[in-house]
């Protein structure tokens, strides 16, 4: 079975990138949110394996999306995208509890590799 994926990207650009990179893979994109808010919604309702969530979109931003979502459940495997990738970044998603903050333009075998130690932790 698939292993879903929700992306929470303001960019159609990024979604659709991601969404070639995984066809034929064993993810499956379930859903796409442009904000934080349609980002949440989807998270409650589709309840995906892992979540792919940028950092700078417009309503709340992916810090603040990410810490809704780990409040809610603690467990949610989040991955964190930025076009703006600097050390102080990478401390404040790291002291969030998160361990991946990938830059963007993402490369597939990072991608993939990311999701491999994500789902490596339930094993």
């Amino acid at each position: 079975m698939a292993h879903s994926v929700l992306v929470v990207d303001d960019s159609p650009f990024v979604y659709h990138q991601i969404k070639d990179m995984v066809e034929g893979s064993e993810y499956e994109i379930v859903g796409s949110a442009k904000s934080g808010e349609e980002g949440l919604e989807l998270f409650r309702s589709l309840n995906p394996d892992l979540i792919i969530l940028d950092i700078i979109m417009p309503g709340i931003d992916g810090l603040e999306t990410a810490e809704i979502m780990l409040r809610e459940d603690p467990n949610v495997k989040i991955v964190m995208l930025s076009s703006l990738f600097d050390s102080n970044l990478l401390d404040e998603v790291k002291k969030m509890g998160l361990r991946f903050l990938l830059p963007k333009p993402i490369e597939k075998d990072v991608l993939f590799a990311t999701f491999e130690m994500l789902l490596g932790d339930e094993k």
